[in-house]
């Protein structure tokens, strides 16, 4: 069985030690539920979905994994200044994006996709280089909105983990602060941010390898 993961900073563990990530922590709960899982982590700090296109033949397709999870926004939804105003990938070219790796997976094998959603941000000033205003929190909302869209449309072997409200309830409920789930830069995940995505998203993967290993025999 391979489950591959398909993104950006927050699925590499951008600022964190690497066995204190979400993905190697998922991989070694794997292994101590003696399920024979092979585990890849495609993923690259900064990357959005028009650059995962262009990889995706080599680093997924190749590979055919039966569970393949991707999250990826926080770059598509970011403004830069060589772009003149303009975010780093249109709202409708994201869309069509998701659309297109998740079309592309299960046309070389997928059983299952995980689409995340990503969670909320601190980042709450004004972005400099938007030609309209507003955050890039703001921008990310718009963007996770999208990614939901894209989720619903879909077929039930589309699978939707919504990190943005399970941040939003653990808020709530008052068990963290969302300034003790992200790094000093107000964007990427501390260990607790970690924890969370695992607790999250672990025991929904870990049920669907059942499923598909029990299909099989």
């Amino acid at each position: 069985m391979k489950v591959f993961f398909f993104g950006d900073s927050i699925c590499y563990g951008q600022g964190i030690s690497l066995h204190k990530g979400w993905i190697p922590k998922i991989s070694s709960a794997f292994e101590d539920n003696k399920l024979d899982v092979l585990v890849a982590n495609s993923a690259v700090n900064g990357r959005t979905t028009r650059q995962a296109l262009e990889t995706m033949p080599f680093e997924i397709q190749n590979h055919k994994p039966e569970i393949l999870i991707v999250q990826f926004g926080m770059n598509d939804c970011n403004y830069w200044l060589s772009d003149k105003g303009l975010p780093r990938v249109s709202k409708k070219s994201f869309k069509a994006n998701l659309e297109e790796i998740i079309s592309r997976g299960f046309n070389f094998g997928c059983k299952k996709i995980f689409l995340n959603t990503n969670h909320s941000t601190l980042k709450n000033e004004k972005l400099s280089f938007s030609n309209i205003s507003l955050s890039y929190q703001e921008s990310n909302k718009q963007y996770n909105e999208i990614i939901r869209e894209v989720a619903s449309g879909l077929t039930k072997n589309v699978i939707l983990n919504n990190l943005e409200k399970v941040f939003i309830e653990t808020c709530n409920e008052k068990k963290y602060n969302l300034s003790d789930l992200l790094l000093e830069d107000k964007i990427h995940l501390s260990t607790k941010g970690h924890e969370i995505y695992f607790n999250t998203i672990f025991f929904k993967i870990i049920d669907e390898v059942k499923k598909i290993n029990q299909n099989e025999i």
